[in-house]
């Protein structure tokens, strides 16, 4: 299934892009999306960075024949890779699971300010439900992005 989401930030690309690579800004969104645990890491080299969280999600969300495939919490491993300000790629990984989630992050400038475009792949490998469940996720990695974006306005706005 193919997933495209944009997000508008009043600031410049380059700011955005310091914000991104903010353990704070980081753990803070991982907060804001109410997991239960989240290690964030941040390793900066020349001009990008290699960001690494690993979460437990809550399930609790999800409709029944969900929560079934997922279990009561369910791992998530986030790997960005940038290798400048402009983008990078995206990886998200549910270790014991059959899915996956891979695509790229871009910082546009428009006006004054930027837009971040997510283009993804989600796949989940499970006959007859798998596009149900693709289209579930979707919906999650969506409010996980809207939740992190709405810490990226708060912090690009000075609350950190």
């Amino acid at each position: 299934m193919k997933f495209r989401h944009e997000l508008a930030y009043d600031a410049a690309p380059d700011q955005v892009f310091e914000m991104l690579a903010d353990p704070a800004f980081r753990e803070a969104a991982c907060a804001a999306q109410d997991v239960i645990s989240a290690d964030v890491s941040v390793e900066r080299s020349g001009g990008g960075f290699t960001l690494t969280v690993d979460q437990l999600q809550k399930t609790d969300d999800l409709p029944s024949f969900a929560r079934t495939f997922a279990g009561e919490s369910t791992r998530a491993i986030q790997r960005e890779v940038w290798a400048d300000t402009t983008g990078g790629t995206l990886d998200i990984e549910a270790p014991g699971k059959p899915s996956s989630i891979s695509g790229t992050i871009t910082l546009r400038p428009e006006g004054s300010g930027t837009v971040e475009i997510v283009e993804l792949d989600v796949k989940i490998k499970v006959p007859l439900i798998g596009g149900k469940l693709e289209k579930l996720l979707a919906d999650k990695v969506r409010s996980g992005m809207d939740a992190e974006h709405g810490v990226g306005v708060a912090y690009l706005a000075g609350e950190r």
